[in-house]
């Protein structure tokens, strides 16, 4: 339950996050797209620093849920992200909420469920054994690596969706290290073992080329093309990083009728959610006209 708890803490924190980003990413120039000078526009815009203050706040309760549960349980949950932050945005901003977008909310939340149920994850070990990071990293480097290839060859939603994959990529093995680094607070070093873990570090870099490659996704085109690729990348990498690294178990054969089903439900909640103004940062509460007496 405190694995669960904390993940939902996570995916509130990043989904709004990801909306103050995107506002943030609006106002600077297309000319800065893939150069580090981006992150100094940003640096300016007080909205962008918010965004950065709910994803730390997300960090610290991620690790908290990926040190007290599977990380193939953790990480799927935080596609309640966007259909959360919605929901508060609208209740906040006192807009209504369309039909469509309740719609979604459904859709998402029961592709969540049906998925957890049908897969059952659990097992595994808190910690990578061996040498298996090795081939982890060169093959998470090199479909990183594509995926950028293929971004930097086209503009717009294409290139959006493209780093917003790559991007996706990059948070499941900041998870996969995080829950490994966090695993040495319970030897007999404690935190003297976790500072002196090279995953530790491992973790902030992986995790700032994962934020950089999220800022320019949405810098590049519109929430719609990022969040899908984005919320479902994150959550099916990471189930196979349990999967091969840490030795946790999915259930298969006609299990995966269900699966493919509850994808399709949370794919299809994203895509519409994502299109919301209260998505995008553009949705404006009523006005209030005072009365005269």
């Amino acid at each position: 339950m405190i694995s669960v708890l904390f993940a939902v803490l996570t995916a509130l924190s990043n989904g709004a996050a990801s909306v103050l980003q995107r506002r943030a990413a609006l106002n600077v120039p297309d000319s800065e797209a893939m150069r580090v000078s981006l992150i100094s526009h940003l640096l300016r815009q007080k909205v962008w620093l918010a965004g950065i203050a709910l994803v730390v706040v997300a960090a610290v309760c991620q690790a908290v849920a990926l040190a007290t549960g599977p990380i193939a349980v953790v990480q799927p949950i935080f596609v309640i992200e966007l259909p959360a932050t919605l929901l508060m945005a609208g209740f906040v901003m006192r807009v209504r909420l369309p039909r469509a977008v309740w719609f979604s909310v459904a859709a998402v939340t029961a592709g969540l469920a049906l998925g957890m149920a049908s897969a059952a994850p659990g097992g595994g070990s808190a910690t990578v054994h061996g040498a298996a990071w090795i081939p982890a990293l060169l093959l998470t480097g090199l479909f990183e690596a594509a995926l950028i290839a293929g971004a930097l060859a086209t503009r717009g939603n294409p290139r959006a969706a493209l780093l917003g994959l790559a991007a996706a990529a990059g948070y499941a093995l900041t998870a996969a290290l995080m829950k490994d680094a966090m695993a040495r607070l319970s030897d007999g070093d404690g935190v003297v073992a976790l500072l002196g873990s090279w995953q530790l570090y491992a973790t902030a870099a992986a995790g700032v080329g994962a934020l950089f490659l999220l800022q320019n996704a949405l810098q590049a085109g519109t929430l719609v093309a990022v969040q899908p690729c984005l919320t479902l990348g994150d959550a099916m990498i990471s189930v196979l990083y349990g999967v091969t690294l840490f030795g946790e178990e999915l259930r298969t054969g006609w299990w995966l009728v269900p699966e493919l089903l509850a994808l399709a439900l949370i794919a299809a909640g994203c895509v519409e959610l994502a299109r919301s103004p209260l998505a995008s940062g553009n949705a404006a509460a009523p006005s209030r006209v005072r009365r005269l007496k």
